[in-house]
């Protein structure tokens, strides 16, 4: 038996290319003629890559009984494959489609082999009880790196939008301006902290107003943060002044019970310049 997998092995191996133009063709088959147009500029890397997934069958049978071995080089291609496609932006659906064709493909080779050799019904379900597993913990693999690289994807995309969305404009010399608009939540007030503290420092400025005349909603514990940027700024030489706060908002610092000598607010942005003018800072 063991003789006969590892011709089985062999043969995949052998026809691992013939199998991937087979996969790779009926995957494209009712594609339009602009993707067939995209995908000529890449079919040779294409076809490599299937030609390569289908020769870990073969050596997976050629391996047979070391299951470990086979299993590994099915984790590494279904976690390298999966954050690749993620970060390519395939779709999930669209890869997972060729997951079918390879299992086609593969067992229509193996069936007209083992025909030919007689291969009994039990030595079938053993060459089975070997290529369905790996297929199927490739897929789980490949599966999950692509949900997770996705993930991060979305992590750094947010990120990066949170970065841009802490704008330290300086006016004068001495004065900049942060403009916040939308929701301020507990991460975005997080990062406030960080980002203005650098640039304010990059600056050298000695004032900063901070308009949250465009926010909808500051709960207690985003305005705590906002306490903290104020009193991490003061410890920089940078006094620091709200404008546009409104009633609600004001409300919600008040209700934090915290020290408020410190705090200077004004209602519009043009007043809080109108009292670093008075204080002539500018």
């Amino acid at each position: 038996m063991k003789e006969d997998i590892t011709h089985l092995g062999n043969l995949l191996l052998q026809h691992s290319k013939e199998i991937a133009m087979t996969v790779h063709n009926r995957r494209l088959e009712g594609e339009s003629q602009e993707t067939l147009k995209e995908l000529s500029r890449v079919e040779e890397e294409i076809l490599h890559l299937r030609a390569h997934f289908i020769s870990l069958f073969g050596k997976s049978l050629l391996n047979h009984p070391d299951s470990e071995e086979s299993r590994s080089l099915f984790s590494e291609w279904g976690i390298s494959t999966g954050a690749n496609l993620s970060s390519e932006g395939v779709p999930l659906d669209e890869a997972l489609k060729d997951v079918s064709f390879y299992r086609t493909a593969i067992w229509e080779v193996l069936k007209k082999e083992m025909k030919e050799r007689n291969f009994s019904i039990d030595e079938a379900f053993e060459v089975k009880d070997i290529i369905d597993p790996l297929l199927d913990h490739a897929l789980y693999n490949f599966s999950l790196s692509y949900v997770d690289s996705y993930a991060n994807t979305l992590n750094n995309s947010r990120k990066a939008f949170l970065e841009l969305s802490v704008p330290v404009v300086p006016i004068t010399e001495n004065i900049a301006i942060l403009p916040l608009i939308g929701d301020l939540d507990t991460e975005r007030a997080q990062l406030l902290m960080e980002e203005t503290l650098v640039k304010t420092s990059e600056m050298g400025i000695s004032n900063l107003i901070i308009d949250i005349s465009g926010v909808v909603i500051i709960d207690t514990m985003v305005a705590n943060e906002l306490f903290k940027l104020m009193d991490a700024l003061r410890l920089l030489g940078i006094g620091t002044i709200f404008s546009g706060v409104r009633p609600e908002i004001a409300q919600t610092m008040v209700s934090l019970g915290l020290d408020r000598k410190n705090l200077v607010t004004r209602a519009s942005l043009r007043q809080a310049l109108t009292h670093l003018e008075r204080e002539n800072v500018m």
